[in-house]
């Protein structure tokens, strides 16, 4: 999958700073494991990063996400439900934080 977007910059960028992004991921096969990686404009850097991450897929609708923001790294323990998704993040590998998401 390829997509392009736009966001908040990173976790803990001052706000009204954007990031513009190109993205690339790939699920292996039928495997567990997935990974991403993105070219990232950051406003708040003034220059470009590289955002990447591995997925592997540990228990019916349950992963476990490393990654970099390009700068930091962050563990992501994920639960996808139908239409929802909820991630017990690791910001930093030191702060806990908490992610809902919802499609309609």
């Amino acid at each position: 999958m390829i997509f392009l977007g736009t966001s908040s910059d990173r976790i803990g960028s001052p706000e009204g700073t954007q990031s513009y992004f190109a993205t690339a991921s790939k699920r292996f096969g039928n495997s567990r494991f997935s990974g991403y990686a993105s070219l990232n404009y950051s406003e708040w850097d003034r220059g470009f990063n590289v955002p990447f991450g591995v997925e592997i897929g540990i228990a019916e609708r349950f992963s476990v996400r490393a990654m970099s923001d390009g700068k930091r790294p962050h563990l992501m323990l994920n639960y996808m439900g139908d239409r929802w998704s909820v991630s017990l993040l690791a910001i930093d590998l030191e702060d806990i934080g908490v992610s809902f998401a919802w499609g309609f």
